[in-house]
């Protein structure tokens, strides 16, 4: 036998070629990560000669974790300063996940709580005038599959103040409370001389048609004691559904908005989500100063003239006298979302005498 020979016969089959790879699937990919959620957290944290066990998940921001431990300790996240062996912890928009925590190892805080709830406080710089901000720059926030998982399981997390029941057929009236209901900022003896005008007024007549909610971007112990204070849960013409705090609140980030890029907002799908036979894109409004706040449902948010130094602007503020017209001429209709709230004003030219025939 020749070598030629022996070297063929020597010589192995060639393997069969790999079958292709199947196309990914999408819907598989997502659903696989709902079912596999960030995984969770469990920090403790060391403040005022006490510690506190809190919990996050890793895909949450340093921003959502200040939220957490202002859960459990009333310190304001902007009151906040966080202390970690050899890392700072100084950028709010880092995930949980980035930061190399050990389980042997505790956070620190210092920070004081706000006893003063109307103390004079000088504006926070993220608290900026965003009314250029145009709604067709919250497309890439809205629609970001991170931020919708978020929502969701803030949505699932949440715990609503509801202090009266749903009414069916009602449509729902969400209302911010700093610089929309009152002047936050100015000093007075009584929170009543910082009330907005005609706040009263201006509830009653909505409830006639809306469910009343209350989302402030403080603490619910705030929230409730300023609403309190202002005669709003006590007042016999109308009632407020529920209460929200800052806990229902999501961060986000964008590369177009604020230079650190992170900023909070109310996903209005949060409350769709608890009261879904109720509440809908469709027959839901928003009030709020600061348009971010609607990055999630920008087409539910009218932009409110914020109220501000109240002793100067109380006598002719007519904001909600003037929103009290816009609400009841909208009632009527079947889809709010297909409204341009920020043209409620020349809305009002056309329909403002309209109201809903009982």
């Amino acid at each position: 036998m020749s070598e030629a020979s022996s070297s063929s016969a020597a010589a192995p089959a060639p393997a069969p070629a790999p079958a292709p790879a199947p196309p990914l699937d999408p819907e598989a990919i997502a659903l696989m990560a709902d079912e596999a959620p960030p995984e969770e957290m469990t920090l403790v944290l060391k403040w005022n000669g006490k510690e506190y066990t809190v919990r996050a998940m890793g895909d949450d921001t340093l921003l959502e974790l200040k939220r957490r431990i202002c859960e459990a300790t009333d310190v304001l996240p902007k009151r906040q300063r966080l202390l970690y062996p050899k890392i700072m912890l100084n950028d709010d928009s880092v995930l949980l996940s980035s930061i190399p925590f050990k389980r042997n190892l505790k956070i620190t805080m210092i920070g004081t709580v706000e006893e003063e709830i109307f103390v004079d406080q000088p504006d926070d710089p993220e608290v900026v005038d965003d009314h250029e901000l145009l709604k067709s720059g919250f497309t890439a926030i809205k629609d970001n599959e991170v931020y919708k998982k978020k929502l969701k399981r803030r949505a699932s997390q949440y715990k609503f103040k509801l202090l009266n029941p749903c009414r069916e057929g009602k449509r729902l009236l969400v209302l911010d409370i700093d610089y929309t209901l009152f002047d936050h900022k100015s000093p007075a003896e009584n929170p009543l001389e910082l009330m907005r005008p005609h706040l009263h007024e201006f509830l009653t007549a909505a409830y006639a048609e809306y469910d009343i909610m209350i989302w402030s971007a403080t603490s619910m112990k705030w929230v409730q004691l300023k609403m309190e204070q202002l005669g709003v849960l006590s007042n016999p013409n109308y009632k407020i559904t529920a209460l929200m705090d800052h806990l229902a609140m999501i961060t986000v980030q964008s590369d177009k908005y604020y230079e650190n890029k992170i900023f909070d907002c109310k996903p209005l799908g949060i409350i769709w989500a608890k009261f879904p036979e109720f509440y809908n894109e469709k027959n839901t409004i928003m009030f709020d100063d600061l348009r971010r706040n609607f990055v999630m449902n920008p087409q539910n948010g009218l932009v409110i003239r914020p109220y501000s130094k109240a002793s100067k602007n109380r006598s002719s503020d007519q904001e909600l006298v003037h929103l009290t017209h816009y609400l009841l001429a909208i009632a009527e209709l079947g889809d709010f979302s297909k409204l341009d709230h920020d043209d409620w004003e020349s809305f009002l030219g056309v329909n403002g005498k309209k109201r809903r025939r009982r």
